[in-house]
């Protein structure tokens, strides 16, 4: 079977700016979501029971449920109507941080099952970007996704200060019972003003897990572009889990200041995301009638990198300090530059 499912054309001409300022607001609190837990696993581990080996299980269950969610979920947008499907994922991330942010001391095995319902339900972010793509004029979709991607980006930067500062104030369970907050409001803008998209329905479920090997084989920049994001971003969230942890327990390295890792994170930050941003730029050029599933591979692995770099933060933090976990973080996107020289220079790796 053709790996492409001929979609239907949307009934609105375009997309009004009030509507593509929602969804990038929409975006940019859904994907807040995956990033929370990340400054304050110190304070959540010790809380619930969780051991210090433990608590990097918080960011990287986070980011495998999202993964997973990535694989499973996204590729229905190329088969069911879109609105309800992103209505019914949000609800399911509204339900799991609450039961996240109302667990207790010794139920930290629940929270880490939550904490992967979290990220598996936060998915619809990655569905809202290939709508508004495809509900966008021709002339318009590069501003229209830029827009949008531009309120994924200032949640994904937001996130991690707002927790810090809801945590210090609060208590780390109010940022959980908040965001479900604010997802309840999400729901009813979403079920309220986002048009309508129905795919004409000429796959099964199956035949669509099956055209997502189909899509893999058949383009070498999606593999390329996934391989260089998936290993960023492990830097990435070996970066963030690790430093929590430093923090905790005390900035003692050499050349280590707040101040410093801050700026670095920040600088970490805009590059994972500006790289992630021009790779999807190519990835949707793709096949436009796959978007979904297009963009469920490359996030999918993306997140795949991140859960294995999250996982890793603490035996390596444990066993080498601050040193090993900078070296370590240095070496993942040297790996990935090594590779784009050598296909920029007409050499596969």
């Amino acid at each position: 079977m053709h790996p492409s499912l001929a979609v239907a054309q949307p009934s609105v001409p375009g997309l009004s700016r009030a509507l593509v300022t929602l969804l990038a607001f929409c975006c940019g609190a859904i994907v807040a979501n995956i990033y929370y837990a990340q400054p304050i696993v110190g304070l959540i581990a010790p809380d619930l029971g969780l051991s210090g080996e433990r608590a990097s299980l918080i960011v990287s269950l986070t980011q495998l449920g999202y993964a997973l969610g990535l694989l499973l979920l996204v590729p229905l947008a190329d088969l069911l109507e879109n609105r309800r499907l992103m209505v019914a994922t949000a609800l399911l991330a509204t339900l799991s941080l609450l039961l996240a942010g109302t667990r207790d001391h010794g139920q930290g095995a629940a929270f880490l099952a939550y904490a992967g319902l979290i990220g598996f339900s936060s998915v619809s972010v990655q569905m809202l970007v290939p709508l508004a793509a495809h509900l966008a004029p021709e002339q318009q979709r590069g501003r229209v996704v830029g827009n949008i991607m531009g309120g994924l980006l200032l949640g994904i930067l937001l996130a991690r200060p707002l927790s810090s500062l809801v945590a210090d104030h609060f208590g780390w369970r109010l940022v959980f019972i908040g965001a479900a907050g604010v997802m309840l409001a999400i729901i009813l803008l979403l079920a309220l003003t986002l048009p309508r998209r129905v795919p004409e329905h000429k796959a099964s479920y199956a035949g669509l897990m099956r055209s997502l090997l189909v899509l893999l084989r058949r383009y070498p920049l999606l593999r390329r572009r996934a391989l260089y994001q998936a290993l960023m971003f492990a830097a990435f969230s070996l970066y963030w889990t690790a430093v929590p942890l430093a923090l905790v327990i005390g900035v003692s390295a050499p050349g280590m200041s707040v101040i410093g890792l801050g700026l670095t994170g920040v600088m970490l930050d805009f590059a994972v995301q500006m790289n992630m941003v021009i790779g999807q730029r190519e990835v949707y050029a793709l096949d436009p009638a796959s978007r979904g599933r297009l963009n469920a591979l490359y996030m999918t692995s993306i997140f795949l990198g991140g859960a294995v770099g999250s996982a890793l933060a603490s035996g390596v933090y444990a066993q080498f300090g601050w040193s090993g976990v900078a070296l370590l973080g240095a070496g993942l996107p040297t790996v990935a530059l090594v590779v784009f020289l050598l296909v920029a220079d007409g050499r596969r790796p």
